[in-house]
């Protein structure tokens, strides 16, 4: 019985590690620079967000596969030679769809370090259709 809850907390611990752990072939942006590397790499932005969250405010032209979904219909928006910034909530989802990615062959992988949503993070030049951008809503 003993040797079993040992086990079984190990496997807990080990669990936690793996989330914490960086992904291979994640690489992180700073929030002030990403208006520029999304133009130079050629990024396809990928919001894994829910799609209720997604309609309530999203950056124009991304990508909206739900992190639960996205093992299933990754295939239909990208490919594994793509370039994929990962749009997200916090880093624990950015991880997850990264791990997702990197298992179907994806190794150009980016996400932003730092709240694209937040309104310390609005740029002028950064369109998001139907979404929040200091303070106010966009008209398309």
């Amino acid at each position: 019985m003993i040797t079993l809850l040992y086990f079984l907390t190990g496997a807990v611990v080990i669990w936690f590690l793996r989330q914490l752990w960086p992904v291979r072939s994640l690489s992180y942006m700073d929030v002030h620079n990403w208006v520029q590397a999304k133009e130079s790499l050629n990024l396809k932005m990928l919001d894994v967000r829910d799609a209720s969250d997604y309609l309530e405010g999203h950056i124009s032209g991304s990508i909206n596969i739900s992190l639960g979904r996205l093992p299933y219909v990754w295939q239909h928006d990208l490919f594994p030679d793509d370039n994929v910034l990962i749009l997200s909530n916090n880093w624990y989802q950015s991880n997850k769809a990264a791990r997702i990615l990197l298992k179907h062959g994806f190794r150009s992988l980016f996400t932003i370090h730092g709240n694209v949503w937040s309104a310390q993070s609005c740029y002028q030049n950064v369109p998001a259709k139907g979404g929040r951008h200091c303070g106010h809503r966009f008209n398309h």
